[in-house]
């Protein structure tokens, strides 16, 4: 599917030579990476579009797969209990089996009720039911 983004006016600056973008979800100033650009418009859209409460959803938190340390994006939760887990990747990295295969090490750890993968351009979301993936048309609204 593709994503009707919201106007979006990120604050901007530079920093020790570096480009950085202020990301409301964390309060803090990160590098802004190709990557970064495709989260902060995911989250804009998660929030303003898809009206999803900004203090549940956690970006790019850590967790233990097995004995492996592993980043993911963004986690949103619902009543406490982690609801959707989200992987973006820069906008000209494909959205192949591979990506998927990538979320499903976090899945292990924090089973969500969907899985998401997006590189800006294109996006595929999908529903999670008894260990098999279908796929949803659309990102789901906010329970």
């Amino acid at each position: 599917m593709t994503i009707q983004y919201p106007a979006y006016q990120p604050k901007i600056k530079g920093e020790a030579g570096r480009e950085m973008i202020f990301d409301e979800v964390r309060k803090q100033w990160v590098k802004l990476t190709p990557e970064e650009w495709v989260r902060q418009n995911f989250l804009n859209y998660l929030i303003r579009v898809k009206q999803y409460p900004p203090a549940l959803i956690a970006v790019e938190k850590e967790i233990l797969a097995g004995e492996m340390k592993k980043r993911f994006d963004i986690l949103v939760y619902q009543n406490d209990k982690p609801w959707m887990i989200i992987e973006c990747k820069e906008q000209n990295v494909p959205l192949t089996e591979a990506v998927i295969k990538q979320l499903l090490p976090y899945y292990s750890v924090v089973q969500t009720s969907y899985m998401v993968i997006t590189n800006g351009n294109y996006t595929h979301c999908f529903g999670v039911s008894n260990g098999q993936l279908s796929n949803e048309p659309e990102i789901p609204a906010y329970p």
